[in-house]
C-alpha cells in the first residue's frame, strides 16, 4: 500500500470516530421548548358565547303594578262613642283567605228607636272604567234620659263616583253629600223647670255637598291634580263655600347625578268664603273670606343609614274681610335610623303647618256650636318630636313619642251664656234664638303650647287574637284664656280583637280624664265666669258577629256597656247602653 492510500484510510477512520461521538452527544441532549404561533381564521360558534351574568330590569308601567288593597272598617257612630287619635294598627292574620265582594248591603235596628242602613255598590266595565255608590243612614229617635229638650239625632251621607282609565292618565269625578240633624238639648239645670223651654225648637240641620275632579298622570312631571268645590249650610241661613285646587309635581334630578330621588312639590290654592246671619252680641252679620296658597317641596334620601325627609312649607294667606296678609314659612324635617333592623328605630323631626278652620270642620268636632262663630286660621308654628318604635319577637310592637308644640290661635269650645233668666224670652225687643239659652257653644282662640307624651302598644296573642293600648298625656299652657277649656290631660284607649273563620269580635275601652269648663255667675250680658269641671269617664264598647258564609253574616254592636252617665260637653248627657243588631249581605253583579 502506498503512502497516499494509507493517509486516506486514516483520514476516513478519524471522521468515523468523530461522527460516533457527536451521535452519542445528541442522544444525551435535553429537548428545548419553543413557542409556535399558528395563524388561522376564527369561526365562532353559539356554544362559545358567554352568558349574561345579571338579571335584566323590567320596568312596568304604573297601570301594570300591583296596587295595595285598602280596607275600611265601617263603624256605627253613636252619641256616646269617643274616639281618641291612635296609631296605625296591624291587621290580624286569620290564616283563611276570605272572598272579597264588590258590593254589600247592611241593615239593622237598635234601642232608642235606632234604624241603620248601609250600602256600597261597585261596577266595572270592559272599557276600563268603573263607577260606585255608597250610602249610610243612622238615627236615634228617642230622647236621652232626664233631658228637658229633644235630644234625637240623624246622620245621612252618600257618595257617587265615576272613574275612567285613559292611555296616559286616569280621571275621576266624585259627588259627596251629607245631612246631619242634632239638637241643642244641653239646657242648664236652672232652666229645666222653666216654662221658657216649652217654646224652644232645639233642632239644627246641616247640609253638605262636594264635587271633586281628579287626574292621575303616568310617567309625567305632573303626578296628580285635584279640584274640588263644596258647600255647607244650616237651618239658620249660614252658608260656607270652599274651593280648592291641589297639584303635585315630581321632578327628576338625574341631570344632577344619576340615582337621585325625585323632588316632590305639593302646591295648592284654597278659597274659603262664609256667612253667618248674626253674631252672639248685637245680631249683626258675620262675613269671612280667606285665600290661602301653599308650596311644599319635599326631598327624601338616605345618608349613612339615616332616612331623611327634608321639606319646607310656604304659605301666603290673605284675609280679605279683615285686610290682613301673612307670609308664613315652616320647616318639615324628619330623620330616622334603624338601630336594630325592624326591631328598634329612632326618629325625630320638626315641622309646622297652617290650618284653615271651617264651619264644617268645627261642627264635626262639636255639633252643638251656635251659628255665630268667628272663623280664622290656626298656625302651628313649631312641632318638635322625638320617638322610638319597633317590635319584639314579631308579636309585640310599640311606639313612644314625646313632642312639644307651639300653636297660635288654637280653637277652644266655650259654652255660651244664657240670655234668659228662665222668665224672659225677649232681649232688647228681639226674641231669643233656640241656641241662646246656654245650650250651645262658641269658639274662642288663644296661643297655646302643648307638651305631649304618647305610648302605643300592640300584642298579637295568636293569629286570631290581638290586643293593644294607646296612652296620651297632654300638658297645655294657654296665654290669655283662664284654662284650656274642654281639653283632657289624659286619654287611654284599650282594644282587643278576635277573628276566626266564622266568628269575629272587637272590644274598645276609652278613658278620658276630667276637663275644665266655663260656669257663669249670672245671665247675659254678664261675662263673669268661674271654672267648673266635667268628670272623667270610661266608655266600654263591644262589636261582634257571625259569618254563615262569605256572603251572609249577622252583627251585634253594644256601646256604653257600663251604662255610664257622663257628659262629653257641658250639660250634654250621652245615651245609656245602646244595642244595635242587624245583617250584612255581600254580592257581585
Amino acid at each position: 500500500m502506498n503512502k497516499g492510500s494509507l493517509l486516506l484510510l486514516l483520514f476516513f477512520s478519524f471522521l468515523g470516530l468523530k461522527a460516533q461521538e457527536k451521535k452519542k452527544e445528541m442522544e444525551t441532549d435535553t429537548v428545548k421548548t419553543e413557542v409556535v404561533n399558528v395563524i388561522t381564521a376564527y369561526n365562532p360558534k353559539i356554544a362559545d358565547a358567554n352568558k349574561i351574568q345579571r338579571t335584566p330590569e323590567i320596568k312596568l308601567s304604573e297601570k301594570s303594578k300591583k296596587k295595595q288593597l285598602k280596607y275600611t272598617i265601617s263603624s256605627i257612630p253613636v252619641a256616646s262613642t269617643f274616639m281618641p287619635k291612635t296609631g296605625v294598627v296591624k291587621g290580624i292574620d286569620v290564616g283563611v283567605k276570605e272572598r272579597v265582594y264588590d258590593n254589600y248591603i247592611a241593615g239593622g235596628f237598635g234601642n232608642y228607636n235606632t234604624p241603620f242602613v248601609e250600602a256600597a255598590l261597585h261596577y266595572d266595565t270592559r272599557f276600563k272604567n268603573e263607577m260606585g255608590f255608597y250610602a249610610k243612614y243612622i238615627s236615634s229617635n228617642e230622647n236621652v234620659e232626664n233631658t228637658a229638650l229633644a235630644s234625637t239625632f240623624s246622620n245621612f251621607k252618600t257618595a257617587l263616583f265615576f272613574k275612567q282609565q285613559e292611555r296616559y292618565f286616569d280621571w275621576k269625578v266624585s259627588l259627596n253629600s251629607a245631612q246631619n240633624k242634632y239638637n241643642w238639648y244641653g239646657i242648664p239645670e236652672n232652666l229645666k223647670a222653666s216654662t221658657a223651654i216649652e217654646t224652644i225648637n232645639s233642632e239644627q240641620e246641616n247640609n253638605y255637598f262636594q264635587l271633586i275632579g281628579a287626574f292621575d298622570f303616568e310617567n309625567s312631571i305632573l303626578e296628580n291634580s285635584t279640584a274640588s268645590i263644596s258647600s255647607f249650610s244650616d237651618a239658620y241661613q249660614s252658608k260656607e263655600i270652599v274651593m280648592n285646587l291641589e297639584t303635585i309635581f315630581n321632578f327628576s334630578l338625574d341631570f344632577i347625578n344619576y340615582g337621585l330621588n325625585p323632588l316632590s312639590i305639593d302646591t295648592s290654592i284654597e278659597v274659603l268664603k262664609g256667612f253667618f246671619k248674626s253674631n252672639s252680641t248685637d245680631n249683626s252679620e258675620i262675613d269671612y273670606s280667606i285665600i290661602t296658597t301653599k308650596i311644599l317641596p319635599t326631598y327624601n334620601f338616605m345618608l349613612y343609614d339615616f332616612s331623611i325627609k327634608t321639606g319646607l312649607k310656604l304659605f301666603a294667606s290673605v284675609d280679605t274681610e279683615n285686610s290682613a296678609t301673612n307670609i308664613l314659612v315652616y320647616p318639615d324635617v324628619q330623620i330616622s335610623k334603624a338601630i336594630i333592623k325592624d326591631a328598634f328605630i329612632l326618629y325625630t323631626g320638626i315641622s309646622g303647618d297652617l290650618k284653615t278652620n271651617t264651619y264644617k270642620s268645627i261642627t264635626e268636632e262639636n255639633p252643638y256650636v251656635s251659628p255665630t262663630l268667628f272663623i280664622t286660621q290656626t298656625s302651628e308654628k313649631m312641632n318638635v318630636f322625638l320617638g322610638t318604635s319597633g317590635k319584639i319577637n314579631n308579636n309585640f310592637s310599640f311606639n313612644f313619642k314625646a313632642s312639644y308644640k307651639d300653636e297660635e290661635d288654637k280653637a277652644f269650645f266655650i259654652r255660651n251664656n244664657s240670655k234668659s233668666n228662665g222668665i224672659n224670652l225677649i232681649t232688647n225687643n228681639i226674641p231669643l234664638e233656640n241656641y241662646e239659652f246656654g245650650n250651645s257653644f262658641r269658639v274662642s282662640y288663644d296661643d297655646v303650647t302643648t307638651t305631649s307624651l304618647l305610648g302605643e302598644f300592640e300584642y298579637d296573642v295568636s293569629n286570631k287574637i290581638a290586643t293593644g293600648a294607646t296612652i296620651q298625656y297632654d300638658d297645655y299652657q294657654v296665654k290669655n284664656l283662664e284654662e284650656a277649656w274642654n281639653l283632657p290631660a289624659l286619654q287611654i284607649a284599650v282594644f282587643g280583637k278576635y277573628k276566626s273563620e266564622k266568628w269575629y269580635a272587637t272590644t274598645n275601652i276609652f278613658y278620658v280624664s276630667e276637663r275644665k269648663t266655663v260656669a257663669y255667675n249670672a245671665p247675659f250680658p254678664s261675662s263673669t265666669i268661674s271654672t267648673d269641671r266635667l268628670d272623667s269617664f270610661v266608655d266600654f264598647n263591644l262589636n261582634g258577629g257571625y259569618h254563615f258564609n262569605d256572603a251572609f253574616s249577622v252583627f251585634l254592636k253594644l256601646n256604653n256597656v257600663l251604662n255610664t252617665n257622663y257628659q262629653r260637653f257641658t250639660n250634654f248627657d250621652v245615651q245609656g247602653v245602646q244595642v244595635l243588631g242587624g245583617i250584612t249581605y255581600k254580592f257581585d253583579f
